[in-house]
């Protein structure tokens, strides 16, 4: 229950209206994911508090500025943040990608466990996957820099989509890197409740 009340009150700060169902099948996902941790190493943090914070409510403090559609997480990992967020807006369709082929299969495990209709796994390289659909949002967390993150998924971005780094406190050199066909539209700041570290957004779209 306690991992509950911190979802609960961190939820409230974000000022997000997530049904305690939602909210139950969030603290689902994170049962699975220590499960899996024991065997196949998905995540560094082993304390359920510190995945609350880091992993779900870190995720969901980007909620208030996706807007809706199709979204491509890259390098999804254990699925932070595409599976959370999947599991916050069941309205919208979600995408997950990692080479890793354990954590797609972990990834994958959990989207049929948590009967999430609006997921879909892809275990590749983004760089030479190739669908037929492009992407109203592109968000990444820890993939890489922000230049290759861009660079690698041009190709996967719809022409009025959006990229969406989650970001510690990026620094002036590393945007600058940024190619002279992508724009910078705003970064933003955000305060993750129970999480004491700078978090923000950084939001480009295609020139």
């Amino acid at each position: 229950m306690k991992l509950a009340r911190i979802l609960e009150a961190g939820v409230g700060r974000l000022e997000l209206d997530l049904p305690l169902e939602t909210q139950q099948k969030l603290l689902a996902y994170l049962e699975l994911l220590q499960k899996w941790n024991r065997v196949y190493n998905l995540t560094a943090l082993r304390q359920p508090e510190q995945m609350v914070s880091h992993h779900l409510l870190d995720s969901l403090a980007a909620l208030p500025h996706l807007r809706g559609g199709h979204w491509l997480d890259v390098g999804c990992g254990a699925g932070i943040p595409g599976l959370v967020l999947a599991i916050a807006r069941p309205q919208w369709q979600f995408t997950l990608l990692d080479s890793n082929s354990k954590k797609t299969g972990f990834v994958q495990q959990a989207a049929i466990d948590l009967k999430l209709d609006n997921v879909a796994v892809v275990c590749a390289r983004v760089e030479s996957w190739q669908t037929g659909e492009k992407f109203d949002g592109i968000i990444s967390r820890a993939f890489t820099n922000i230049a290759d993150f861009t660079s690698a998924t041009r190709h996967l971005l719809a022409s009025q989509g959006r990229w969406v780094a989650m970001k510690g406190e990026p620094s002036q050199e590393e945007l600058q890197q940024l190619s002279a066909g992508t724009e910078i539209e705003r970064v933003i700041p955000l305060k993750v409740p129970e999480l004491d570290a700078a978090r923000c957004l950084v939001v480009l779209k295609a020139k």
